[in-house]
């Protein structure tokens, strides 16, 4: 949720954007370096067990509130997931955002909830400014 505080910033999730975009574009790839997407993977798998959801229905609502955009599930089949995250396109067409945090955390939830291993792999489409997260399992 981006919000217009009275000051003018854009707020995204309550905190402001510029902020967030600070942390996440800069601090943190400047600080883990050539390990970034390892450790940002491990760190959303470690947000799943710290913020348990009941079902993967719920997994839309967390991501609008912890300020990742909007996750839409487009297809499921026996094996895999292909899930839609609804992000600012001009995060994907500049390319220098991982989305393993993300990606982390929706494969630490399902697999919790379906007691299975799986991983999820983020794609970006820096043409059409989307984001998939294919989740695979056992």
């Amino acid at each position: 949720m981006r919000v217009t505080s009275e000051n003018g910033t854009t707020e995204q999730g309550g905190v402001p954007r510029f902020g967030y975009e600070l942390i996440r574009d800069h601090v943190l790839p400047s600080v883990l370096g050539k390990h970034e997407e390892d450790i940002l993977y491990w760190a959303g798998k470690e947000l799943s067990r710290s913020f348990p959801l009941f079902q993967m229905d719920e997994a839309p609502d967390f991501f609008r509130e912890a300020g990742w955009g909007g996750l839409s599930l487009r297809q499921q089949s026996r094996k895999e997931a292909e899930w839609l995250l609804d992000t600012d396109p001009e995060y994907v067409r500049r390319g220098n955002r991982s989305y393993m945090l993300e990606a982390g955390f929706l494969s630490g939830q399902f697999g919790k909830i379906h007691e299975c291993v799986c991983e999820c792999r983020p794609e970006t489409d820096r043409k059409t400014g989307r984001v998939r997260l294919l989740l695979v399992w056992e």
